[in-house]
């Protein structure tokens, strides 16, 4: 079942909480009324029961409804921007990195021009390397000292003289130990042996000597002398005791524990002498050289 149909109040309007009709009521009940004007037109005076009505043919004391005022259209809602997308750590990073080099080139590019400014600036001077040659070396005493100038044609003798002193004093103890235990009468036949074994180690230092060009080094000819006569003299003493050694282990060879003294002992000690002066002389020339090189220094005992 369908609602009532409306029916306006009668009176000056809508009740006090009451909502007005629509404006589709108040366009339907024009229409009625317009159509029923048109119909008493068309049929003359309207017959005296049907009583007085109003301008409009409506019953007395119907007042018809206000007319509602057409509501405004719905204004669109505004569409909301939408987000603004967030660019990754990533662009962000290689953006900044990309207007540093840019900063960077700049400021280069204005650094390097200047046309003739640049010509006439004192700070335009290259800075020379370190040659090999400025590289110091460890003598002796501990204490840094210029290497050789490869330039310079005595460097390479003297390093080659160098390496030959280095190998001077490889059989020094053994023979400080033959004597000892010579005199001690103890491994006679060992001490002879290492003996001989020396003074052919020091015969060989004057070979090689004699086929090493030292002409270029100061007093080449003075330090070549000095080294020959103290190996010469090395070899000599070695000869000499390994003979006494000998002589020891003989009869009566030694008292008390103690090797009888002879000629031959008396011939390497002399011999011996020799060689420590010629090794004294030899190292005051070797030292400054080694010095001015940056090569080893060697004290007497060395050699």
């Amino acid at each position: 079942m369908s609602p009532p149909p409306y029916q306006p109040p009668f009176g000056g309007g809508p009740a006090q909480g009451e909502r007005p009709p629509p404006s589709e009521f108040d366009g339907l009940f024009r229409a009625s009324a317009a159509s029923a004007a048109a119909s008493a037109s068309a049929s003359g005076p309207a017959p005296a029961s049907a009583g007085p009505r109003g301008a409009a043919g409506a019953a007395p004391g119907h007042i018809p409804p206000p007319r509602a005022p057409h509501a405004a259209p719905p204004q669109p809602v505004p569409a909301s921007p939408p987000p603004r997308r967030k660019l990754p750590t990533a662009a962000i990073v290689g953006i900044v990195v990309a207007g540093c080099a840019v900063a960077g080139l700049a400021a280069g590019a204005l650094l390097s021009g200047g046309g003739d400014e640049k010509k006439d600036t004192p700070q335009n001077t290259a800075v020379s390397s370190a040659t090999p040659g400025d590289a110091p070396a460890e003598g002796d005493d501990g204490k840094k000292e210029p290497s050789a100038d490869p330039a310079d044609p005595a460097a390479a003798q003297a390093k080659a003289l160098d390496a030959l002193l280095k190998d001077s004093n490889n059989s020094r103890d053994a023979v400080i130990k033959a004597v000892d235990s010579t005199r001690s009468c103890k491994d006679l036949d060992k001490s002879a042996s290492d003996l001989r074994d020396a003074a052919k180690q020091r015969d060989g230092l004057v070979t090689r000597l004699e086929k090493t060009v030292i002409d270029k080094l100061p007093n080449s000819a003075e330090l070549s002398a000095q080294l020959t006569k103290a190996w010469k003299s090395s070899a000599s003493a070695d000869s000499h005791y390994a003979a006494w050694a000998d002589q020891v282990g003989g009869k009566h060879g030694c008292i008390k524990g103690h090797a009888r003294p002879s000629g031959e002992s008396t011939a390497g000690d002399r011999a011996s002498g020799d060689a420590t002066a010629a090794k004294k002389q030899a190292a005051e020339l070797w030292n400054p050289i080694a010095k001015k090189y940056g090569l080893s220094q060697h004290g007497w005992t060395q050699l």
